[in-house]
């Protein structure tokens, strides 16, 4: 019934705004011609007025399935929805078959420079130069340079495990970058131990399981792999100066740690 009712549904919503609000002209993707149609026709039966519809090609992923609310993979502007890093992440990700199609349609960069960063790619594929273009002119046009430069920092932190990014992230940017991780706040005490924080956290199980997931080397602090429960927290190695610590358990249990009154 919904399937049935939503042409008559949109096609009356174009009428209402056109009536109430002066428009004219309704945009859509290729897939919404026919909802498109039904309100062209209503509203020219109903008023006499000349309305239009314009349909754009369908922005697709990597696998060709549409990207929007409805598959659940939209990719905001807002940031609460889709942070810097995430945008940053989405464009820097798109296959050589697609790249160039989005550096025409999401920046403004010049046909010329756009022909030019694809010759460049041709002889270093390796470098995915125009993949990292079109996610930094995106990110910057959407969230302003600082967008930009908080979306590089936290690349560097997660995928280069550079102590220097996370040092310099803030509060929000651990939380984008980490929307799963735990977050726990902690007094440093004297003599404190990688085991003692791991237990403090609710990071690994009681007892000798959660001493030999350190010993195996299933623990890392601040991108640096811990193998020695027995080894006492060090400020400036596993508390950085932001007054933060970045435990990882496995490969994604991420915790961030707050340091109280250091």
């Amino acid at each position: 019934l919904a399937e049935f009712l939503y042409p008559a549904l949109q096609a009356y919503d174009f009428l209402h705004l056109h009536r109430h609000h002066g428009c004219r002209i309704q945009l859509g993707g290729h897939d919404q011609m026919g909802n498109i149609m039904s309100g062209y026709e209503l509203v020219t039966k109903m008023t006499g007025a000349d309305v239009f519809g314009i349909t754009v090609p369908l922005i697709t992923n990597t696998t060709g399935d549409k990207l929007g609310k409805t598959a659940g993979n939209a990719v905001w502007l807002n940031r609460d929805k889709t942070s810097p890093f995430e945008l940053y992440q989405f464009f820097v990700r798109q296959q050589d078959n697609v790249v160039e199609k989005y550096l025409k349609l999401f920046t403004f960069l010049p046909l010329e420079e756009i022909a030019h960063i694809m010759e460049m790619h041709a002889k270093e594929p390796e470098k995915w130069g125009p993949q990292k273009r079109l996610a930094a002119e995106v990110t910057k046009l959407v969230h302003g340079r600082e967008g930009l430069e908080s979306a590089k920092r936290c690349t560097k932190a997660l995928y280069y495990s550079s102590v220097e990014a996370l040092e310099e992230m803030t509060d929000q940017e651990l939380q984008e970058l980490f929307r799963q991780a735990t977050s726990a706040e902690l007094m440093l005490e004297p003599g404190m131990t990688v085991l003692d924080l791991c237990r403090k956290a609710n990071a690994i199980p009681d007892g000798p399981s959660g001493y030999r997931k350190i010993t195996d080397g299933g623990v890392s602090i601040n991108g640096n792999r811990v193998t020695n429960p027995e080894t006492v927290l060090i400020v400036g190695q596993h508390i950085l100066k932001n007054g933060v610590s970045l435990l990882r358990v496995g490969k994604k249990n991420y915790y961030i740690i707050k340091w109280l009154l250091l």
